[in-house]
């Protein structure tokens, strides 16, 4: 068997930089057309811009605030072969200002899923195992989501778009100190806030058909939601390609060493036993020179602009996984809990048996 399926990891993921021009502009150089595209001004404080195909152009979301779904006409306005175009707004394409956009490609089309209690449209990728879907709550106490993936999701992400809940995440190798398992705990994607004992997934692990909600607004399954609407981002791990796994942090600068199988083009992570910032970072806001090193970075939970002069979160990007290089709590405290995703660059070795080098 191959060690990866996928040896071009940038035919489904890819992270561009951009320059806000004040007018309508097609933002090119993803390399497909992107179904999910989360865009954040670097230079200014102002939101997250996350964008879908499936619930289509002009309808944000924000990763920092727990609102609502808000229809915008001068944001993100389309989805193009190699990118997207982007207005005039200070979230997207303000002129003076610089982007980062990270794009996910999922499938050709949506469909129907009725796996579930609750139909979904769908558009999967399952070669890459990323499936956006959306649906309208029934108001039952429970109820049982279709994703599409076809195995297992690792992470999923849900929001209420039609009101003011938190972005409720699961993640399989979240641990908060108890004896509760993944399955009912919970940790909210806007929020510093440590992971959380909460049934929202029934306690019961997804199937490859299914994800189970349980008595939550914030998840759509209770009568207060009845005809809201959501949207679910799952992910299944690809070998060489995708990873969704937990650490321990050592307080140390010579940190962390986490395997991920292939080099990162991006993390996301987040301290699951204290209170702190989750952390994103990426191999095209990096510094110059071949390091490996990683300083730039950006909180999915805040509007704050990018920083790149101070150390708390250094990470270094290597050619099987990454590792920490910063004693902050916030990423690699003594005995502290992490989860992360992460997506690659360039697998560690490919299906035809080539290594990839850190930089």
């Amino acid at each position: 068997m191959s060690y990866t399926n996928i040896d071009k990891p940038t035919d489904y993921f890819n992270t561009v930089l951009y320059s806000g021009s004040g007018s309508a502009s097609n933002i090119t150089g993803v390399g497909f057309q992107p179904d999910w595209v989360w865009i954040k001004c670097r230079t200014n404080a102002v939101s997250h811009s996350l964008n879908d195909s499936v619930r289509g152009a002009n309808k944000q979301l924000e990763s920092n605030d727990n609102g609502a779904e808000t229809s915008f006409t001068n944001a993100l306005t389309s989805f193009n072969s190699d990118g997207f175009t982007v207005d005039t707004s200070g979230e997207t394409g303000q002129s003076g200002r610089t982007y980062v956009a990270w794009n996910w490609k999922a499938g050709s089309s949506t469909s129907t899923n009725t796996s579930g209690t609750i139909n979904t449209t769908v558009n999967v990728n399952q070669t890459a195992g990323f499936s956006i879907a959306t649906f309208t709550s029934a108001g039952a106490t429970t109820c049982n989501i279709g994703h599409g993936l076809g195995v297992k999701p690792a992470f999923v992400i849900i929001k209420n778009r039609s009101d003011t809940n938190q972005w409720i995440i699961y993640h399989h190798k979240l641990n908060i100190g108890t004896s509760a398992p993944p399955e009912n705990v919970g940790i909210a994607l806007e929020s510093t806030s440590a992971g959380f004992d909460y049934p929202v997934f029934q306690d019961t692990a997804p199937t490859s058909t299914l994800m189970y909600y349980g008595n939550s607004a914030d998840v759509g399954c209770t009568s207060d939601a009845n005809g809201e609407n959501f949207v679910v981002y799952s992910f299944a791990e690809k070998k060489g390609y995708s990873k969704f796994g937990s650490y321990t942090g050592n307080g140390s600068t010579d940190g962390t060493f986490v395997y991920t199988g292939f080099k990162p083009a991006f993390v996301i992570r987040k301290v699951t036993d204290a209170s702190s910032d989750w952390i994103m970072q990426d191999n095209k806001r990096s510094e110059s020179g071949g390091s490996n090193m990683i300083r730039n970075y950006l909180f999915p939970n805040s509007s704050q602009a990018e920083v790149s002069s101070q150390d708390y979160f250094n990470i270094d990007f290597l050619s099987n996984g990454f590792k920490m290089r910063s004693t902050d709590g916030g990423a690699n405290g003594s005995g502290n809990n992490y989860i992360y995703m992460a997506f690659a660059e360039s697998p560690f070795v490919t299906s035809t048996g080539i290594p990839t080098t850190a930089r």
